[in-house]
C-alpha cells in the first residue's frame, strides 16, 4: 500500500514538473518571438481586426472618415515599443491588456492627423488595417511629395490561376490609389514563389504546377493591371512589372541559408496564425511550404535593393511574413521599410469576397463576361453598399455619404452605381451601354433581344453537334449559369432555367437545331437576372465534301490517263518498227515519237491528260 502511495506521488510529482517545464518554454519561446520582432530603430502599430474611424477604435472593420471621441475597445490599436525584450519581455496579448490610455491615444492622434493623402485615402475609404511606424511613414511620404519625388511600394500576386478574381481587386485599388497620390507602383508576379505555394489559410498543400502553367497563369494574371495603372519608363509615378522567379529561381540553398538564415526564428515563425492553424487541425505542414514566409520576406529585400521599394502592401493575413520582410532589410541592409495592410473582407453574411454559388469572379473577359460582372456588384446586399461604394469605386466620399441613408427602391439605385462604377474601371466605360441594353431587352420589355446580347456570357456550339443533341447541363454549367450538373439540374427542378422565354422542364432535355429556327442564337436563363447565349456555328462541311468529292474525282482520272498514257508510249516503243502507219492519237494518248515531234518532253503527258480529264 505504500509503495503504491509513493508511486502515485511520484507520478504527480513528475506531472507538475513538466508541465511547469512546459509553461516554461512557451513563456521562452514568446519571449524569443517578441524579441525577434522588436528592434533599437522601429515600432510596430499592430492592428487587430475591427473598423477604425479616424480618431476611433472600434470592434469591426476599417478605419472610416467619421470623427469623434477617442475611445478604447477590446480590440485596440497595439503600440509595441521595440526595443530589444529582456527577460520577461510581455507578449502582444500581455502589452494590449496592460497599456495605458495614452498609447492608443497617440497613435489615434496619428490616425487623425494623417497628411499624406495616400494615408488619408486608405484610412476615409477603409483600406487601413494595420501599419508599421504610421507616423513615420507619413513624413516620408509627404516629404517625397514636397521634393517632387516618389515612395516604391510592391503588392505580390502569386500566379495561382490564369486570371486574378475579385478578391484581388482590393489589393489593385490600393495599387491604384498609391499612383494617383503621386507615388510608384511596383507589381511582383510571383513566378518564384508559385514554385512553393502560400500556405496562408489553406488546411492543405496547394497542388504542384509545372513551369510551363505557371508561364500561362503569369500572362493571364498580367494584363489585367494594364486597365488599372499607368505603366512606362519616364515619369516616377510609372508602374513597373517584375518577377520574383528571376532571382529566386538562381539561388543558391547552402549560400541562401548562411546569408539568410540566421535571421529567421523557429520560434517566431511557429507563432503565424497560418502556422498553427495548420498544426491546430493536424493537417500536414511540408518544409516546403515552411520556407514561403522566408522567401516572401527575401523579396522585399530584393526590391528594396533593386528598386528602391520601400512599403510593402498586403491583406492582413500577410502581416506575419511583411513583419519578416521589413526585419529582414534592417538586419541586413540596415534599411528603414515599411508594411501596411488592408483588412480581409468578407459580405456582410460572412462569406468571402469573390465567390459565389456559380463560382469565381474572375477579372479577365475570357473568363467572366463584362454582363456577369455587372450583375455580381448590382446583387450586393444591402448592408454592404456603402462599404463597397468605397472600397471598389473612385466616386467622391461625399456623394458616398448621400446614399447611407437610403433604403427600398433608393438603395437599389446605390447598387446600380456600384455596378456601374466597378464594371467601367474594370471593362470601360463603354461597356455599360451593352450592358444596360440586354437589361433593357431581356427584363424590362425593351428593345430586341436579338440586338442586346453583346454583354452575355457566349458559347458556340457546331452543327453537328446540335444534331445530335447538347444536354442542356452541360450548356448551363459552361456558360457559368450553375456551378456543376447538380445545381443546373435543382435549377430545371425548380422551374428557374428557361429557353428564351419558354421554360426548360426536362433535366434530360437537349438543345437541338430545330430549336434556333431562322437564327444564330438561343438564349438560356437561369432566374430572373442572369443569362447567356449559345451561338451557332453553321457547318460548311456539305459544300466543302462536295468540292474534296469533285477534286478526288478528277485526280482519280487524271492519273488513270495518265498510266494509259505511259503504257501505250511503252507499247509504241516496242513495236515501233513492226506497227505500219501512226498510231491513234489524242490529246489524251499521244505516242512518243509525236510528243517529241512537237517539241513536249514524256513529262507532257501528265500535263496533257490532266487537261483533257478538267
Amino acid at each position: 500500500m505504500i509503495v503504491r502511495m509513493t508511486t502515485c506521488l511520484t507520478c504527480l510529482a513528475v506531472a507538475s514538473v513538466s508541465t511547469a517545464f512546459t509553461r516554461s518554454l512557451t513563456r521562452t519561446a514568446t519571449r524569443q518571438a517578441a524579441a525577434s520582432v522588436g528592434s533599437s530603430t522601429s515600432r510596430h502599430v499592430i492592428r487587430r481586426p475591427g473598423p477604425l474611424a479616424a480618431g476611433q477604435i472600434h470592434a469591426g472593420g476599417s478605419f472610416g472618415a467619421d470623427t469623434g471621441r477617442p475611445r478604447r475597445a477590446s480590440s485596440a490599436l497595439l503600440s509595441t515599443a521595440a526595443a530589444p525584450a529582456a527577460e520577461g519581455a510581455q507578449t502582444e496579448e500581455e502589452i494590449d491588456a496592460s497599456s495605458g490610455a495614452s498609447q492608443v491615444s497617440d497613435e489615434e492622434e496619428t490616425l487623425s492627423n494623417l497628411k499624406s493623402p495616400f494615408l488619408r485615402t486608405m484610412r476615409d475609404r477603409g483600406f487601413l488595417f494595420q501599419c508599421t511606424n504610421l507616423a513615420d511613414l507619413d513624413e516620408l511620404l509627404e516629404d517625397a511629395t514636397a521634393k517632387g519625388e516618389s515612395v516604391s511600394a510592391y503588392l505580390g500576386f502569386d500566379a495561382t490561376a490564369d486570371s486574378l478574381h475579385v478578391g484581388s481587386l482590393l489589393q489593385i485599388m490600393i495599387l491604384r490609389h498609391l499612383q494617383r497620390s503621386g507615388h510608384r507602383p511596383i507589381v511582383l508576379i510571383g513566378g518564384g514563389t508559385s514554385k512553393v505555394g502560400d500556405p496562408t489559410g489553406k488546411d492543405e498543400s496547394r497542388v504542384m504546377m509545372t513551369d510551363d502553367i505557371i508561364a500561362k497563369n503569369t500572362a493571364g494574371i498580367s494584363k489585367v493591371f494594364e486597365k488599372f495603372l499607368k505603366f512606362g519608363d519616364e515619369g516616377t509615378t510609372d508602374a513597373i512589372m517584375v518577377n520574383n522567379d528571376d532571382w529566386l529561381s538562381g539561388l543558391k540553398y547552402l549560400q541562401f541559408l548562411r546569408d539568410y538564415g540566421t535571421h529567421f526564428t523557429i520560434n517566431r515563425m511557429m507563432s503565424f496564425e497560418s502556422v498553427k492553424q495548420r498544426l491546430a487541425r493536424e493537417a500536414p505542414f511540408s518544409f516546403l511550404e515552411f520556407n514561403y514566409m522566408i522567401l516572401q520576406a527575401y523579396d522585399f529585400l530584393e526590391l528594396h535593393r533593386r528598386h528602391g521599394a520601400k512599403l510593402q502592401l498586403g491583406g492582413s493575413d500577410q502581416w506575419g511574413n511583411m513583419i519578416s520582410g521589413c526585419e529582414l532589410g534592417r538586419r541586413v541592409d540596415g534599411a528603414q521599410l515599411y508594411a501596411l495592410t488592408a483588412p480581409l473582407i468578407t459580405t456582410s453574411d460572412g462569406k468571402k469576397m469573390g465567390k459565389t454559388a456559380g463560382g469565381a469572379m474572375w477579372l479577365n473577359a475570357d473568363r467572366l463576361s463584362e454582363y456577369d460582372y455587372w450583375q455580381f456588384w448590382r446583387n450586393t446586399a444591402d448592408d454592404d453598399v456603402i462599404r463597397f461604394l468605397k472600397l471598389f469605386t473612385e466616386l467622391d466620399l461625399a456623394e458616398i455619404e448621400k446614399m447611407e441613408g437610403w433604403t427600398g427602391a433608393e438603395i437599389n439605385k446605390a447598387k446600380i452605381v456600384l455596378a456601374d462604377e466597378a464594371t467601367a474601371l474594370l471593362h470601360g466605360r463603354d461597356s455599360l451601354k451593352a450592358i444596360h441594353d440586354t437589361i433593357d431587352s431581356m427584363f424590362k420589355g425593351g428593345k430586341s433581344a436579338a440586338a442586346s446580347t453583346e454583354g452575355l456570357a457566349r458559347i458556340f456550339v457546331t452543327s453537328d453537334e446540335a444534331a445530335e443533341g447538347v444536354k442542356y447541363l452541360d450548356l448551363f454549367v459552361k456558360l457559368g449559369l450553375a456551378g456543376s450538373k447538380k445545381e443546373a439540374r435543382r435549377l430545371i427542378q425548380g422551374g428557374g432555367a428557361r429557353l428564351g422565354e419558354e421554360k426548360i422542364s426536362d433535366e434530360f432535355g437537349t438543345l437541338g437545331t430545330e430549336d434556333f429556327g431562322d437564327g444564330n442564337e438561343v438564349t438560356l436563363r437561369a432566374g430572373k437576372k442572369r443569362a447567356g447565349v449559345v451561338e451557332l456555328k453553321r457547318s460548311e462541311k456539305g459544300s466543302n465534301d462536295l468540292s474534296s468529292n469533285i477534286f478526288e474525282a478528277v485526280f482519280l482520272e487524271a492519273s488513270t490517263r495518265f498510266l494509259k498514257c505511259r503504257a501505250f508510249q511503252l507499247q509504241q516503243s516496242q513495236q515501233a518498227e513492226a506497227l505500219k502507219g501512226d498510231p491513234v492519237t489524242t490529246e489524251e494518248t499521244r505516242s512518243p515519237e509525236e510528243t517529241k515531234r512537237e517539241g513536249h518532253s514524256e513529262h507532257d503527258c501528265a500535263k496533257i491528260t490532266f487537261q483533257a480529264v478538267v
